[in-house]
């Protein structure tokens, strides 16, 4: 024979479970509260016939035939009062137990099949006994003559069967109220039932478990930061990636975005108070790619994607582009000098040929020294002379003020690297001529060239960095917005968004506890000021 299976859907066993619960509680209280009730009952028929017999007792008549042992008066007084007060018996005996009245006549001059030794001391019983009539409540009395001596014992009966029926009515109407109390909870259990089954899906109990193994180890397996918010726009899940790519604090589940990301744009997408697909935000140093999904329960799931090293791979990409733009614009002004040299030679002018090339070789290894010799950072260093290129392409040029001093002691160097360039570029953009640049298609080219000076002065541990250009400026009404992650007077590339390079600035010198400022400068466009108060290494002093 098959055993019979437990249910495997969710909504099944919760129907099941419940019912059975039910219908057990209901039971269970029906009979708790039917118990006492009987109790009661007995109680209240044992009360009864002790009152009955009190007043049977009290009868001057029944007493005197009693004493005098007059059976046929006693009888026929007993009868009256059994019929007038629907007990089931009136016993009274004589001094010795002997019955006087019976409901049986038969058993009058016999002796009571119970006890009245109690009676006949002068106490009054109250019992469930059993007896010739079967199991009655019972009370007995003392039977007294008008001197008060007792000449006997009245013992009155009340029949089970009629407490019984009491029972039953009463059981009944418990009985109706347990079984709408028993409908009421089966159908708040299927109620219940249905919308659990809607909730989850109509799956099974193992199928929720091995879906929560399995969403655990997607979670934390993926390369993707994955935040699930609840309908209050607080943390519900972050998996490791979310954790680490938004630097959350421990406890960070449960409090709201605002609370554990600093105010801006990033907490603005994660709020969906910025709404759109693949939005670029800012979190330290880091580049990252952010979309947001809503659910059905007023929540949303918010992806987060490391753009930083691609974002890195494209800069330096540009930068490649820019370079391989300034090797062939050099290759051929290399081509035009060599024509040049060749025509001097032909026309026998060789101390002008002689000149000729020392100023042409002299004039690139002396930029090259004026860097070094200002700048002593490798990486800063090696940034600005790859820029200066770009630039001498752009029709750009870019310069280190005389008063530039960097020693090779910096603290974070990649992060100084990320600034610097960072504001290059963009005084680049800004003071390039033609599409991309500072000026529209048809107005009228810089009567001077455009350029772009760089200030690096070490100030102890601290280091100020200045970037200014001959670009148009920036308005006083825009200085407050140039920071603000995906923000940009400029058309975006289709290649990678706009917004992020000063940004990606204020949030690294923010992380430092340093300063960004701009304003104008005497060149004509804008001036950044940046200080990074411990970006240095300070040497030790020699006592």
């Amino acid at each position: 024979m098959r055993r019979p299976h437990w249910p495997r859907r969710v909504f099944a066993q919760l129907l099941l479970s419940q019912t059975v619960v039910t219908v057990g509680v209901t039971a269970v209280t029906a009979g708790l509260f039917l118990a006492p009730v009987s109790r009661e009952l007995d109680r209240d028929a044992m009360q009864r016939a002790l009152s009955i017999a009190r007043v049977t007792a009290q009868d001057e008549a029944i007493a005197r035939a009693a004493e005098q042992r007059d059976a046929v008066a006693v009888q026929r007084d007993a009868e009256q009062i059994r019929l007038a007060t629907g007990a089931s018996f009136v016993v009274v005996t004589d001094r010795d137990g002997i019955r006087l009245s019976h409901t049986d006549p038969a058993r009058i001059g016999q002796r009571v099949s119970t006890d009245p030794e109690p009676a006949l001391r002068g106490e009054s019983v109250t019992a469930i006994q059993r007896g010739t009539l079967g199991r009655t409540a019972r009370g007995k009395v003392p039977l007294r003559a008008a001197d008060g001596r007792i000449v006997g014992e009245v013992s009155v009966g009340i029949s089970d069967d009629s407490i019984r029926h009491r029972l039953a009515d009463m059981a009944a109407g418990i009985l109706l109220c347990a079984g709408a109390g028993l409908a009421a909870g089966l159908a708040a259990t299927l109620v219940l039932a249905r919308r659990l089954k809607r909730r989850t899906h109509n799956i099974a109990v193992a199928d929720i478990s091995a879906l929560l193994i399995e969403r655990e180890a997607m979670l934390h397996g993926i390369r993707e930061g994955v935040v699930a918010l609840d309908a209050r726009g607080r943390i519900r899940l972050a998996n490791d990636e979310a954790v680490r790519l938004l630097a959350l604090p421990d406890g960070a589940v449960g409090r709201p975005v605002d609370q554990v990301i600093p105010a801006g744009r990033l907490a603005d997408v994660l709020a969906g108070r910025i709404t759109g697909t693949d939005l670029p935000a800012v979190r330290d140093d880091r580049v990252l790619v952010v979309n947001r999904m809503a659910t059905a329960d007023g929540g949303a799931v918010t992806t987060l994607r490391d753009r930083t090293e691609l974002e890195s791979l494209v800069r330096e990409l540009d930068n490649t582009r820019s370079l391989t733009e300034a090797l062939r614009a050099q290759d051929h002004e290399h081509a035009n000098r060599m024509h040049t040299l060749l025509g001097l030679l032909e026309l026998g002018r060789h101390e002008q040929a002689a000149e000729f090339i020392s100023e042409q070789s002299g004039s690139h290894a002396a930029l090259a020294a004026e860097v070094s010799a200002q700048v002593q950072d490798p990486h800063v260093a090696a940034l600005l002379a790859g820029k200066t290129a770009v630039a001498a392409e752009r029709g750009v040029r870019l310069t280190v003020s005389p008063d530039s001093h960097l020693p090779d002691a910096a603290v974070d160097p990649r992060a100084l690297v990320t600034v610097v360039g960072n504001l290059v570029d963009n005084a680049l953009d800004a003071a390039a001529p033609g599409p991309g640049g500072a000026l529209p298609a048809g107005e009228v080219f810089y009567r001077t060239r455009p350029a772009v000076r760089v200030a690096l002065r070490a100030e102890g541990a601290a280091l100020v960095v200045e970037v200014a250009d001959s670009g148009p400026g920036v308005p006083a009404e825009l200085r407050g917005r140039i920071f603000d992650e995906g923000w940009s007077s400029k058309r975006a590339p289709a290649h990678r968004p706009r917004g992020l390079g000063l940004a990606m600035v204020a949030r690294l010198v923010e992380r430092a506890g340093g300063t960004v400022a701009v304003g104008d400068d005497p060149l004509g466009g804008a001036r950044f000021t940046v200080v990074l108060p411990e970006a240095l290494h300070i040497a030790p002093v020699e006592a």
